[in-house]
Parts: structure tokens; sequence; C-alpha cells
């Protein structure tokens, strides 16, 4: 604690062309990932069929993925939820078959390899038209988000504040999404959850260094900008470990503790804890020092007659 406890003196503002230049490189990974593979997304937008299925014994959602393959699934998702012996299981749309006759072949190889131990409890169509409009209600979520944080930071602090918050948040949400892109890692509404709660972190994070700048502009009067922030960056690093050490430790139990239905989840506050922090410091600072934000900017403007009204 005493280490943490000790102000360092690292001077990150150096460093902001070089990571500049990585961030670039990650952008354009990422677009072009998202732009020439897409996204692999799950049943929430694609559509599919989802089956609730329930046995008089534990079982392992392993063993019933394997029968579900057999059967000619291989995209199929199997979750357990509630108690071990209940189990969910998520289909993509096929072509060649329509949803009724893939519950019925589904059920079929499940009768056959549990015979008399399984119980069909619930069968769900979702059809692409849902998908669609979960698809457009996810993406009109992450702009209004990012509008309402705009005019929040601008009134907050000043506008250059306000673009830099943003294009950090523009940053880590491309950078988080493209990361599905890239390794193909399924894409649902619990990731798109993870995505918003990303923005979240990342802000907060944010408005802590800027609240530390806007602070270290005004105490200290004669430094440079960059100074300054090198300063409130420093200050707030032991804070900013912490947070993120305690937060990657419970998403790391989730990761590898809390099964499928919450991987992808996982996965992306993990992806999104080390891209937000990065990019609260060379990418939302770097933005607006680059802006040319300065102590005058924030100062507290004095009112005229001030003076005069102070006298008896």
């Amino acid at each position: 604690m005493q280490i943490l406890n000790r102000e360092t003196t690292i001077n990150f503002m150096s460093k902001r062309r070089i990571a500049f230049i990585g961030s670039m490189i990650l952008l354009l990974v990422s677009i072009g990932s998202i732009a020439t593979r897409g996204l692999n997304l799950g049943v929430d937008f694609t559509g599919g069929t989802l089956v609730e299925i329930g046995y008089q014994t534990a079982v392992e959602p392993a063993t019933v993925r394997q029968v579900i393959q057999q059967a000619g699934f291989e995209d199929a998702m199997v979750q357990s939820y509630g108690t071990a012996r209940d189990v969910l299981i998520r289909l993509a749309p096929q072509s060649d078959m329509s949803s009724s006759e893939i519950s019925t072949k589904l059920l079929d190889a499940l009768y056959k390899a549990y015979p008399d131990q399984v119980e069909m409890r619930r069968v769900e169509f979702v059809g692409p038209q849902i998908g669609d409009e979960l698809t457009e209600d996810g993406g009109l979520a992450m702009l209004i988000a990012l509008l309402c944080i705009l005019v929040y930071v601008s009134l907050r602090f000043e506008k250059r504040f306000a673009l830099g918050s943003v294009a950090a948040l523009i940053h880590d949400v491309i950078i988080t999404i493209g990361f599905f892109s890239l390794f193909q890692v399924e894409f649902d509404l619990s990731v798109l959850a993870a995505v918003l709660a990303v923005i979240g972190y990342s802000l907060n994070d944010t408005i802590v260094v800027f609240d530390r700048i806007r602070e270290n502009f005004r105490r200290m009067r004669k430094a440079e900008t960059i100074e300054v922030m090198n300063s409130a960056i420093n200050q707030m690093l032991s804070r900013t470990i912490i947070t993120s050490l305690t937060t990657l430790l419970v998403l790391t139990a989730l990761f590898f503790l809390g099964g499928e239905i919450i991987h992808g989840f996982a996965t992306a506050l993990i992806v999104g804890i080390f891209v937000g922090t990065y990019s609260s410091i060379y990418i939302a600072s770097a933005a607006v020092l680059m802006l040319g934000v300065s102590k005058q900017d924030l100062m507290p403007v004095e009112k005229e007659g001030a003076v005069v009204d102070d006298r008896p």
C-alpha cells in the first residue's frame, strides 16, 4: 500500500504519439475485421430456435452438446441454468429446414440418447424480423448513450473535454467489438450489455482524470498544460490500478467459473477494462491536449463589479 500511495512521476504525455499510432492500428484492424468478417451474431440477433429441456438427473452441458452436434447442429449453444438438470439449447436458423423440423430433429436425438429422461418444457422460435429489431434497438441505445455523455461532459467541464471523452468511448467500443469480430466470438445481447457497461466504466475513469486535471489547472497556475495533465494522471494512477485489478479479479472468476451463459459477457468486459483504462490516459487526455485546452478555459470567470460590490 505504501508503494501505491507514493505519487509517481511518469511522463505519460511524452508517449502520446506512439499511443496514437498504436490506437490507429487497432482501430483500422477492428474496422477492417468488422467490415470484412462481420460479427458472429447469436440467436438473439439472427433468429433461430430456443429449446428448454429438463432431465431427471444432473447432466453435463458438454455431453448434451456432443449429442446435438452428432445430430447435425454444429453451432448449437448449450448451457445449464437454474439447476444441473435444466438445460437451455439455442440453435441458429437452418436454410434447408423449418423451425418445427429443427425442433423435432433435436428432440428425437435427445430422446434417443437419453430414453425416458428428457422432458421438453419450452420451444420458442425467434424470427429474423425480431432479430433485426434487436439489432437496430441495440445500436440506437449505444448512440443515445454517447449523445447523452457528450451533453453531460460539455455541461460539467468544457466542450473540448466532451469531445475527448466521446473520442475515447468510440475508441473503446470499436476495439471491443473488433475483438469479437476478429476472433469470431459469439455476439449476443449479453455482450451488447457488456459493451454498454464498458462505456460507463470508461467514462467514469475519464471523468475522474478530468476532475483532477481541472483541479490542477487551478492549483498549478504557472505549470504548462502537459505538466498539469501528467501530474493529474500520476495522482490518479494508484486509484486506477486498484479499481481495474479489483474488477478484473471478479471478471476472471466469472470467465472461468460462470459457465457458457456468461462467458461472452465476461470476455467483453475484460477487453473493455484494458482498453478503457488505456484510453482514459492516452486517448481522452491526449485528445483534450491536441484540441488546445488551457488553464484559461477552466478558470472561474470573475463577475464584473464583484470588487466594487464587496466594498462597504
